[in-house]
């Protein structure tokens, strides 16, 4: 089949599955996604294998899980030993050019410790050149808004705080915090910014092939839009939270689930980062509050869908969108006030299943196109998946399965039956979680498995969970206790066993010594390419 030239890898922060109208969204509308889907193949049931974002993006761009890779936290190192999306694009000839943030903390082994590397926690992942950036420094981006007028705060992220003649106006309308515009205009946002950089570098490509990462952080928080986002959805409309009717209900069905809903985990759950100028958890917002802090989102969602259009546009316009390889997926969800919590964190799908549209150009994919997969997908899929379109080999490091007959219109032979994720809590800092449960950093780690019928989730230190996913959807009753569940749980946790063995170190495991080394023949992917 045809090569393919370009590609378009496209990350959002924090954009959970259930927000896009082409899976059934009861509020939100995504026209410009949902075309984009019916022109791709859309993964329905697809897992972010471990959150929060310098984790999770490990595993996007290595295909591997938490356990191998072990940057556990945001600001935990790497190991250079890993290689990479990027750095494989680069033995194909490509200059993987990064827009906005990786997330990827360096290794610091053999390197100067005063290197400006480690000033920050939001590293570049290598392989990846760096064209614009957009992470905690804030620089390019209020360059660009002096430009046009505006006098950026003193205190960077005060640029996402209301005005203060916004915010009176919500608060003399009897309206919650979010639903003040941004101060900055939607055409000024940080994804319009990033957007117009990366038109202005695909123009100069001229009749280069490229290979370009652009990592929007809508809808991240802090929870603000600009006008006309702000207002687009009434937040009477907005879906109420899946959660127990108190906070204590849901609390009391876990010690985890009561450390971080009573606020002791710090962070966003207490509302530090969800807005800038006011912190609240969600046990503490009435229900208005929340369902505007939802309609927000929504609108978040909105304004950096109508950034990523114009690339489509730019794309098709030039005649590049039929050559162009487009993965368009987020690093993890958003509780979003459901099961009491905000943010990413702990074992709820909402933080964990997230979108996956994928274009393949090529006329093999054709029967592919407008597909909906409901299989078990997991973001280590990505990295294998692109480099198998590009015809390259896919490292013996990687985990994750390529995603090609789904694309083509096929379903492979064989295919995984659960989906895996694995979560760290411990804080070595400030040892929240440490001194809260009486734990070593080393021993606050979480793993689960899901197939669709029960759901187990296993602590290293920690009483387990189970979920009978068939009598309790919205897992509101840990059945790990009953009796009756004993032999579903004996499985469960069996399976989650296996899943681990099977993913153990496999790099020499195809060599053979004897007179010289001999490669026996790769069968990781037989009935799947």
């Amino acid at each position: 089949m045809p090569a393919i030239r370009n590609v378009l890898f496209v990350t959002f922060d924090q954009w959970r599955a259930d927000c896009l109208s082409a899976v059934g969204h009861p509020q939100l509308q995504t026209p410009i996604l949902d075309a984009f889907a019916a022109d791709a193949t859309l993964f329905a049931n697809h897992w972010a294998v471990t959150c929060p974002c310098g984790p999770s993006r490990a595993s996007l761009f290595t295909g591997t899980y938490l356990h191998r890779h072990r940057s556990l936290r945001n600001g935990t190192p790497l190991d250079d030993r890993f290689t990479n999306l990027a750095l494989e694009a680069r033995r194909l000839g490509y200059d993987p050019a990064l827009f906005g943030y990786t997330d990827i903390s360096p290794d610091p082994r053999g390197k100067d410790p005063g290197d400006p590397i480690f000033d920050s926690y939001e590293g570049v992942l290598p392989g990846m050149t760096r064209v614009c950036r957009l992470d905690d420094d804030f620089g390019a981006w209020f360059a660009a808004l002096k430009a046009r007028g505006y006098a950026p705060p003193a205190r960077p992220w005060d640029i996402f705080r209301p005005t203060s003649e916004a915010l009176a106006e919500v608060e003399a309308a009897g309206r919650a915090y979010c639903a003040a515009p941004a101060r900055f205009r939607a055409e000024d946002s940080p994804a319009a910014f990033l957007t117009d950089e990366l038109l202005r570098y695909l123009r100069a490509q001229a009749d280069r092939r490229w290979f370009a990462h652009i990592s929007y952080i809508s809808p991240h928080p802090p929870f603000i839009a600009p006008a006309p986002y702000h207002e687009r959805y009434d937040p009477r409309d907005a879906p109420p939270p899946v959660r127990a009717k108190a906070p204590e209900a849901e609390a009391a069905a876990h010690p985890f689930l009561r450390y971080k809903i009573d606020g002791r985990a710090g962070g966003t759950n207490a509302g530090v980062g969800a807005f800038v100028g006011r912190q609240v958890p969600p046990s503490e917002m009435a229900d208005a509050e929340l369902a505007q802090l939802r309609a927000t989102y929504y609108g978040m969602i909105n304004e950096v869908e109508a950034c990523l259009g114009r690339i489509l546009d730019h794309l098709r316009a030039t005649g590049a969108y039929d050559e162009t390889l487009i993965v368009l997926t987020s690093d993890h969800g958003e509780q979003l006030g459901d099961h009491w919590m905000l943010s990413k964190t702990g074992f709820f799908d909402e933080s964990y299943r997230v979108p996956l549209i994928v274009r393949d150009p090529r006329d093999a994919a054709a029967a592919g196109r407008g597909r909906r997969v409901e299989a078990f997908t997991e973001s280590v899929d990505v990295a294998p998946t692109v480099l198998h379109a590009l015809g390259a080999p896919i490292p013996r490091q990687m985990q994750g399965l390529p995603l090609s007959r789904w694309l083509w219109g096929q379903t492979p032979a064989r295919w995984r039956d659960a989906a895996h994720v694995e979560y760290d809590f411990g804080d070595p800092i400030g040892r929240a979680a440490e001194d809260a449960f009486g734990l070593t950093s080393d021993q606050c780690g979480l793993a689960f498995i899901t197939d669709g019928r029960f759901k187990y989730v296993h602590f290293e230190a920690l009483r387990p969970l189970l979920y009978d996913l068939e009598a309790d959807p919205q897992q509101r009753r840990n059945v790990a206790d009953d009796p009756a569940y004993a032999p579903a749980l004996a499985e469960m946790r069996g399976r989650l066993l296996t899943w681990r063995m099977a993913q153990d170190e496999k790099t020499l495991t195809h060599y053979h010594i004897d007179g010289g080394p001999k490669e026996t023949a790769d069968q990781r992917f037989e009935g799947l390419l």
